[in-house]
C-alpha cells in the first residue's frame, strides 16, 4: 500500500511542476509568411495561445493519473493478488498521467493553430 501512495504522490508532484506549463512555442506552428506582418502574427500568435493555456495541462496530468491507478488497480486485482494490484496502480498512475498530458498538449496545439486559421492565416502544419 505504501508503494502506491508513494507512487501517487510522485505523479501528482510532476504534474504540478507541469501546472506552470504555457503554450508559448511558436516555431511549432508554421505559416505561409506571404503578405503577412510579423508583427500583427507575434499579437494574434500571443491571443491564441492565451486561448490554449485555458487547457490544463496540469489538471489533466493528475486526471489521467488517478484514472489509470484505479483502472491498473483493478485490472490487478482482477487478475492477481493485492501485490499485483499495487504495482498494476502504479504503473497504471504513471500511464494515465503520460497519455493526460499527451493529450492536453495536443489539444493546446489544436487551438492555436484553429484560432490562427480563424484569424485569416495559412497554417502549414
Amino acid at each position: 500500500m505504501l508503494k502506491l501512495w508513494l507512487s501517487a504522490t510522485v505523479v501528482v508532484l510532476l504534474s504540478g511542476c507541469s501546472n506552470g506549463y504555457r503554450y508559448g512555442a511558436p516555431e511549432q506552428v508554421v505559416i505561409d509568411t506571404l503578405g503577412v506582418d510579423p508583427y500583427e502574427y507575434q499579437v494574434d500568435l500571443a491571443d491564441c495561445e492565451e486561448y490554449a493555456h485555458q487547457i490544463s495541462v496540469g489538471e489533466r496530468t493528475a486526471e489521467g493519473a488517478v484514472e489509470g491507478a484505479v483502472v491498473g488497480g483493478v485490472l490487478g486485482a482482477v487478475l492477481g493478488n493485492s501485490g499485483t494490484a499495487k504495482r498494476s496502480a502504479g504503473a497504471g498512475a504513471v500511464l494515465g498521467g503520460v497519455k493526460g498530458n499527451k493529450h492536453a498538449r495536443h489539444e493546446q496545439d489544436r487551438i492555436v493553430k484553429r484560432c490562427l486559421i480563424g484569424r485569416g492565416y495559412k497554417v502549414l502544419n
